[in-house]
């Protein structure tokens, strides 16, 4: 199991903090210690509690397939989060993404535009923190998730995955009901439109100067 587990995570030195523009790593870990899918982003702001970043369109990104090429969402359900994976090379194929990831919390909410820049919803992506380190950020995807809709709306997604990612190991029981623990607080500020589902941040844009940051070629060898 993963030795630096959650409650371990390393906390942030206030020292270490990243300037805007900075290059970083949003990695996704799993409990038996190997790395999932990896985001290079760009920092907008840092904080000792929470960092602000854009993952951009065309971004490199590392994932990992089965052996055979198939992604997971290309693979039946009783195989989706079993069997040999090996690192592959994508790219961010969607528009830009803002990210709001909370340092000791178990959850991160990203912020979904159209192609012209107008807001579309937000996603509440359930996440185990790990702390961070002087390249990203360090993170157990919680399989279950929430979308979140302007006016207070919401929904469960990937409810139907959960019983294959406990009977495979993905994640355990103990910490399912912590993210989904957390994903019943995130709603309830959805309902009554808090923060970070007051409007805040809606009408964000990317530096159009910025360049795509770089994903590390060994971590797709």
């Amino acid at each position: 199991m993963l030795e630096r587990g959650p409650e371990r995570g390393a906390r942030p030195d206030p020292a270490d903090r990243w300037e805007p523009g900075s290059d970083i790593l949003y990695r996704f870990w799993r409990l038996d210690g190997s790395l999932g899918t990896v985001h290079p982003a760009r920092v907008l702001d840092d904080r000792p509690d929470r960092l602000l970043c854009w993952v951009l369109p065309g971004t490199p990104i590392r994932i990992t397939t089965s052996p055979d090429g198939r992604t997971p969402r290309e693979l039946p359900l009783h195989e989706r989060f079993s069997g040999i994976r090996v690192p592959a090379l994508s790219v961010w194929r969607t528009t830009a993404t803002l990210r709001l990831v909370f340092a000791e919390q178990w959850s991160s909410v990203w912020w979904f535009f159209e192609a012209d820049g107008s807001f579309r919803n937000w996603y509440v992506n359930l996440e185990v923190p790990l702390g961070r380190d002087a390249t990203g950020v360090n993170r157990v995807d919680g399989v279950l998730d929430l979308e979140v809709f302007p006016g207070g709306k919401w929904s469960w997604k990937d409810e139907d995955e959960l019983a294959s990612a406990l009977a495979a190991g993905r994640i355990d029981q103990r910490r399912l009901d912590r993210l989904r623990a957390e994903g019943e607080r995130m709603a309830n500020l959805a309902e009554r439109e808090l923060f970070p589902f007051d409007g805040s941040h809606c009408d964000a844009r990317p530096d159009p100067g910025w360049a795509l940051p770089s994903l590390p070629a060994e971590l797709v060898r």
